[in-house]
Parts: C-alpha cells; sequence; structure tokens
C-alpha cells in the first residue's frame, strides 16, 4: 500500500510543471495574435514621442504576458483538480455543456462588451494609459493584458471541452479570438459565437 502511494505520487509529482508549461505555451500562442497591433502601435507611439529612448516593447509585452501565464497558472491546477494530467478535455458531457452555455451568456455580457472595446480600440486605450520608461511600458501592458484575459478567459476554459492537445481546436479559438479583436463588426461576431456555444450546449445536455 505504501509502495503504490509513493509511486501515484511520483507518477503526480512533475504533472503540475508540465500542464503549466503546456498551458502557458498555449495561451502565448493563442493571445499573441490578437495582441500584436496593440504592441506594435505601442513602439510606434513611443518612437515618435519626445524621449528619444528605444522603444520598451519587450517590457510592455511582458506586462501583457504575466496576466495570462496567471491564467495558466490557475487553469493547470483546475484540470489537475478535475482531470488527469494527460488531457483537458472534461469526460463529462453535462460539465462540458453547462461551461458552453456559461461561455455562450458571457459573450452577451456588458463585462464581455467593455473589455472588447479596450481590446479593438488600441490607440484610445494607448492615450489613455500611456506612461513613458519600460514600468510604464510593463504597467500599460499590464492592463492590456488584463482587459484581454477579461474579453477572452471563457473562451480560453473552452480548452476543457475540445482539450489542449487538440490543434484544430486550439486554431478554431485562436482564430475566433483574432477576429473578435480584429475584423469589423467584432462585437457581432461574439455574440453570433456566443449564440452558437449556448445552442451547442444545450444539445449536449439533451443528450
Amino acid at each position: 500500500m505504501g509502495a503504490t502511494s509513493e509511486m501515484a505520487g511520483m507518477a503526480h509529482g512533475p504533472g503540475w510543471p508540465l500542464v503549466a508549461a503546456m498551458w502557458a505555451v498555449m495561451m502565448v500562442a493563442m493571445m499573441l495574435p490578437g495582441a500584436a497591433p496593440a504592441i506594435l502601435l505601442y513602439a510606434r507611439v513611443h518612437r515618435h514621442s519626445l524621449s528619444g529612448s528605444p522603444p520598451p516593447t519587450m517590457a510592455f509585452l511582458a506586462g501583457y504576458l504575466v496576466c495570462w501565464l496567471g491564467f495558466a497558472i490557475l487553469a493547470a491546477a483546475l484540470q489537475l483538480a478535475i482531470a488527469s494530467p494527460m488531457s483537458t478535455a472534461l469526460e463529462s458531457r453535462q460539465a462540458s455543456g453547462v461551461l458552453l452555455i456559461a461561455a455562450g451568456i458571457y459573450q452577451w455580457s456588458p463585462f464581455k462588451d467593455a473589455c472588447l472595446d479596450h481590446c479593438r480600440s488600441p490607440a484610445q486605450f494607448l492615450s489613455r494609459h500611456y506612461r513613458p520608461g519600460p514600468w510604464g511600458a510593463a504597467r500599460l501592458g499590464l492592463f492590456h493584458g488584463a482587459y484581454c484575459l477579461g474579453c477572452c478567459w471563457l473562451l480560453m476554459m473552452m480548452l476543457f471541452v475540445g482539450g489542449v492537445m487538440n490543434l484544430l481546436w486550439v486554431a478554431g479559438l485562436t482564430l475566433l479570438v483574432a477576429a473578435e479583436k480584429l475584423l469589423p463588426g467584432g462585437a457581432w461576431i461574439a455574440r453570433i459565437a456566443g449564440v452558437a456555444l449556448v445552442a451547442w450546449g444545450i444539445a449536449l445536455l439533451a443528450t
């Protein structure tokens, strides 16, 4: 019995850093395309400012990624609590259905709209929150990351439905997030996706 418990502990021991690293890589890969316009605009605005110093773009990027790396740590902990370290897909159709419905409803929420407006208007965001220097850049990136997190966190939770190792599912979510932020009518894209998610969730619960 003691040997079995020890082997189980060894099996689960390396799960935490591996799962957290997997989520971190996925979050960076999925969120950077949608954040690229804000990052490039920040570099251009700083370059044309009166500071004369090179733009601390990496500080802005670091601040942005802090939010999503924090989310990755929480998602990894949640995965280890409700699933196995080798799979992020929920086994329960009912749980998947409830999560889909929650994500779909959130797509229509005022909080989602407010965060999406900030993500879709990087020029207005930068003019309101711009601060010079590396610390100002990191602060600005942190703020922008927080708005993006508020906009997309439940969409990222959809990885528990399709699985983080499902590359088609990951690519689809990445395209949806980018479309919401970058395409004309992104707010309506978010709402249409919300309707589809609710319908999918109801179908899962019905079966």
